[in-house]
């Protein structure tokens, strides 16, 4: 969650520079932890289920709490990092493939982390799972936008749940943050989303397009007092009252792309009624819009109070959390009509038999930009064609890889997607052998195939290497190599 308040917004509420030089060995002692902003506390007497004692025990506790969950579509149990036997033991109880650790191990160093078997997520923040299960229908053909998608916790979420016909476009409108989207996107082996880097307001202009849209939106960040110093330090009045205003503002900017009958899922990781609640209220009286009612297990312990649902830490096993869903009561059926690109074209007859070798293509279309060949989901062609002319695209389906000399040069999306070619041949690398290749460095190898292969660590595809006469080329992307040593 990014918080909204900036740097350069937050120089006059921020601690003095020598305080915060020394916060690495201050920050989050147990005198120092005792220090939540009064004012917050202040605010925060009558909102439901706030207990001030318990409030303040569980943040001065230190207490830790980590969780993952699993990919589906990637049916693997770590285990390098103690998670044996977690999913009978630690369940979050309000998702199908959520886990509760007993302590945070190193996931750097788990090959199953990098293979895209699962994903660090904050367990308050599984719930959107209900909100869909329970007010969209699953099994249709969707077209979902999550607005502030990254790091890529409820977007890789959302498309472990969506039926493979949907359509979701997972958005972020910081260009660095748009990338590790994409990077986590990638490393989950998805074709049916498209990741774009825009401005909510850009999205206006595609007037009743969506039938979902979730909106995780940008606050001050105080439920995340726990886990991150740095929100603690950003937290003021000003802050609050800066993010309300920005959060009407993207509510009111993405609203028209939202059709009839759609649903709108709105959560924050703040605990301050300005940025929660008064919030549903607005939406619900700005616009045509109804706030819906989730069924809540009273064993969750969520503070449900008239539909809008908040997470405590002193009482879930999670951070703070809130989220409200609201149903769309007006909007004209739009039809948008894919417009022709001359940049992007479908591959060629010539180039076809080259792409098949490396791609089960069945229910996909291969299109190239420049040299670059992308696959998509047939049924989704037309919808991509019209998201590459109205926004900025910076990933769509599967990235299969470069053309050149009639050859194609794989790409590590087409290795994380599963869709590769079942003729390609497999490597398979022990513990110590997939943490080098994760590394990207040099491997001795001397039974493999020459060409082009798959490496993979207990069935589970890490990435390329291309084995030449003298040596093993390790194509593992520089970008997210393992940097550090155990």
């Amino acid at each position: 969650m990014l918080l909204c308040g900036k740097k350069s917004e937050s120089e006059t509420y921020r601690l003095p520079s020598k305080i915060r030089y020394y916060l690495p060995t201050l920050l989050f002692t147990n005198l120092f932890s005792l220090a939540l902003p009064k004012y917050l506390l202040d605010s925060l007497q009558n909102a439901p289920g706030f207990d001030i004692a318990s409030f303040e025990k569980v943040h001065n506790s230190q207490e830790q709490v980590t969780s993952i969950r699993l990919n589906p579509a990637k049916p693997a149990m770590p285990r390098n990092i103690g998670l044996d036997g977690i999913q009978e033991t630690n369940p979050v109880p309000w998702t199908d493939h959520g886990y509760y650790l007993l302590q945070r191990p190193s996931f750097t160093f788990d090959p199953f982390f990098h293979a895209g078997c699962y994903y660090v997520q904050e367990a308050s923040s599984m719930f959107l799972e209900q909100a869909m299960k329970q007010r969209v229908d699953l099994t249709a053909s969707l077209k979902v936008l999550d607005l502030s998608a990254a790091p890529g916790g409820k977007t890789t979420h959302l498309q472990s749940l969506l039926s493979p016909a949907s359509l979701l476009v997972s958005n972020d409108v910081i260009r660095s943050r748009a990338s590790i989207l994409k990077d986590n996107i990638i490393k989950w082996g998805t074709s049916n989303v498209v990741v774009t880097n825009n401005d909510p307001r850009d999205f206006s202009k595609m007037e009743n397009y969506f039938d979902v849209i979730v909106v995780d939106a940008p606050c001050s960040g105080s439920g995340l007092f726990r886990r991150d110093e740095g929100a603690m330090e950003e937290w003021s009045i000003n802050n609050v009252q800066l993010c309300s205003q920005r959060q009407q503002r993207i509510l009111a900017d993405i609203w028209p792309a939202l059709k009839n009958d759609g649903v709108l899922i709105y959560s924050t990781c703040s605990y301050s009624r300005e940025e929660d609640e008064d919030i549903a209220t607005w939406l619900t009286s700005e616009f045509k819009a109804e706030q819906l009612s989730l069924s809540v297990d009273p064993a969750w312990n969520i503070v449900d109070e008239n539909n809008s649902y908040r997470f405590w830490p002193d009482k879930v096993k999670g951070e703070g959390f809130f989220l409200a869903c609201f149903r769309k009561l007006d909007g004209d059926v739009e039809q948008h009509r894919a417009p022709k690109n001359k940049k992007l074209q479908p591959i060629d007859k010539k180039e076809q038999p080259i792409v098949d070798q490396w791609i089960n293509k069945d229910g996909l279309q291969c299109w190239k930009h420049l040299n670059t060949v992308y696959a998509w989901p047939e049924n989704m062609a037309d919808d991509i064609l019209f998201l590459l002319d109205r926004l900025k695209v910076i990933y769509s389906g599967i990235q299969v890889g470069e053309l050149i000399r009639d050859k194609l040069v794989p790409d590590h999306a087409l290795a994380m997607s599963g869709r590769t070619n079942a003729a390609i041949a497999c490597a398979q690398l022990d513990y110590d052998l997939a943490i080098l290749y994760l590394k990207r460095k040099e491997m001795q190898l001397t039974t493999l195939e020459k060409g082009w292969q798959l490496v993979q660590y207990e069935g589970q595809v890490l990435g390329w290497v291309n084995v030449l006469q003298n040596r093993i080329n390790n194509y593992y992307p520089k970008d997210l190599r393992i940097l550090k040593d155990r």
